[in-house]
């Protein structure tokens, strides 16, 4: 939750990490992801691009396997590259039942999520070390420091993805640790990096972003998950430190993921492609920074996040701004807009876009200027019409027992006639919507 980069710790919530990186680097307090759900998200952090001009539409379908990376432009350019942990950018590593639960996302049905007992996730109780993955690569990032990094005479730069870092639930939490176990999660194994940096002598030569694909809702808005454009689910956190960050700074102007890949590249010294739509960091966090107003023409006074998977029935676009957050669904008219003033309702309370309607009609035709939203959504929904008929002929007539079998699809096997039928239903309507 980015929210935690501005108000980080409490005397029930410790976040040293995130108060190390605070005192020596630049704090960026209004980061946002580009689309609230994994492989998106990642997929437009790793190629600086909008969700809509990647076709990363769901957690299947993201990057080309061959996609030239921001890492990749760093190899090529001399510098010594390698990732652990989670990358999840790129196409087809989710599975079958993430895929049919965003194809029919359009169909007149409600299959609900199984519910999966926690003690399956965190492995067994009485060892110390909770998501043994994410301890696995943290020690071979800091194995890879330790052996290789050091003893390298180019430049290097380590990418390290981290799944779910957070300790058991306290016993005397009880039963309501589901805010408290997500925050924790900031500091657990970030800090083992930076201090094997420090003890290599490479901290104070060396740049850390540290960030996230999303937030969580943890029950605000009486929602979990991601998946939305609350604050809870969108906004990220995203700090610098290192040799030329500004220590101590806090920036407000918005940004997101999209930046990050011009950033590494201007870090490096590297030529920007014309085509990002992302803007380097550098200027607003460097040690020559004097105020936001003095770079504002450096980066867009805004950005934007879109979601296409699975859960929600609509796509969803987010125009943030200064202190405004506009929300558009689907084609903007079927489902009506929602407007939020962050600076006097951070919790998103209060939907005003009717109390403003020049404001919403301004920001309405400023998100449409930047991406043409009803031939997106439109775009998507002939999208998962195709893939789910060319799943179902490649199944065959047993497509329907497949479904019933699937993780989150149990429902499935109640009334399956129901369910088939609002299939066919589905299939037969208009495909023809790429006009819009």
């Amino acid at each position: 939750d980015g929210r935690l980069t501005f108000h980080p710790g409490s005397q029930v919530v410790k976040l040293p990490f995130i108060n190390f990186m605070k005192a020596r680097g630049t704090s960026f307090l209004n980061a946002y992801t580009n689309s609230p759900i994994c492989c998106p998200s990642r997929a437009a952090m790793w190629s600086g691009l909008f969700t809509h001009l990647t076709e990363s539409w769901n957690n299947f379908k993201g990057l080309d396997p061959n996609y030239t990376t921001w890492m990749d432009v760093m190899e090529r350019h001399g510098y010594r590259t390698q990732k652990f942990g989670k990358l999840d950018y790129t196409s087809g590593h989710h599975s079958l039942s993430n895929r049919v639960e965003a194809w029919t996302r359009d169909v007149a049905f409600l299959l609900r999520q199984e519910g999966r007992p926690m003690v399956n996730l965190i492995s067994n109780r009485t060892k110390v070390r909770v998501m043994e993955k994410d301890w696995e690569n943290t020690d071979k990032a800091m194995n890879w420091l330790r052996k290789e990094a050091i003893n390298y005479t180019e430049p290097f730069v380590l990418y390290l993805g981290l799944n779910l870092p957070h300790p058991y639930p306290s016993p005397s939490s009880g039963e309501n640790f589901g805010s408290s176990t997500f925050h924790t999660s900031l500091y657990w194994l970030e800090k083992e990096i930076i201090l094997a940096l420090h003890q290599l002598d490479l901290l104070q030569k060396t740049i850390v972003i540290y960030s996230s694909d999303h937030g969580e809702l943890a029950m605000e808005h009486r929602q979990f998950y991601k998946m939305s454009m609350y604050e809870a689910s969108a906004h990220i956190p995203l700090l610098m430190m290192g040799p030329g960050i500004k220590a101590n700074l806090q920036v407000s102007n918005v940004v997101s993921l999209v930046d990050i890949y011009p950033t590494m590249l201007d870090i490096a010294g590297i030529p920007l492609p014309q085509n990002l739509s992302g803007y380097s960091l550098l200027p607003l966090s460097s040690e020559t920074f004097k105020n936001e107003h003095e770079v504002k023409n450096l980066h867009p006074p805004w950005i934007l996040s879109e979601f296409h998977g699975c859960n929600v029935n609509a796509s969803t676009y987010m125009l943030r701004t200064n202190h405004w957050k506009y929300i558009a669904y689907s084609d903007g008219t079927s489902v009506l807009p929602q407007l939020f003033d962050l600076s006097s309702d951070p919790d998103e309370l209060t939907n005003v876009a009717v109390k403003f309607p020049e404001i919403t009609y301004s920001l309405d035709q400023k998100l449409r200027s930047i991406i043409n939203y009803p031939k997106v959504s439109a775009s998507v929904h002939q999208y998962n019409k195709e893939q789910f008929i060319k799943w179902k002929q490649s199944i065959g007539q047993n497509y329907s027992n497949v479904i019933a079998n699937l993780r989150w699809h149990q429902d499935w096997q109640k009334e399956p006639k129901k369910y088939e039928s609002a299939i066919d239903q589905w299939l037969k309507t208009d495909m023809n919507l790429r006009a819009v």
